[in-house]
């Protein structure tokens, strides 16, 4: 029972901590669409900001899920 709670606090934390980065990058990159676009409230800005993080969590899933099924092969 201590290993599962362990297991479960270690995932959690892992996540919360991952959304603090997400949420740092969020503040990045609209920071950065502010600059470009000079504003962020405008339709394109959103528009152009929603499909280029939409782009970079589908690449990045991509590239994960081929880095961890190829350890998984290299287990075996």
């Amino acid at each position: 029972m201590k290993r599962d709670v362990l297991e479960k606090m270690t995932a959690l934390i892992t996540a919360a901590f991952g959304l603090v980065a997400a949420l740092a990058w969020n503040d990045t990159i609209k920071a950065l669409f502010v600059t470009v676009f000079g504003t962020a409230d405008t339709l394109w800005a959103m528009l152009t900001y929603a499909i280029i993080v939409t782009l970079i969590a589908v690449y990045v899933t991509i590239k994960l899920a081929k880095a961890t099924a190829k350890a998984g092969n290299n287990e075996e």
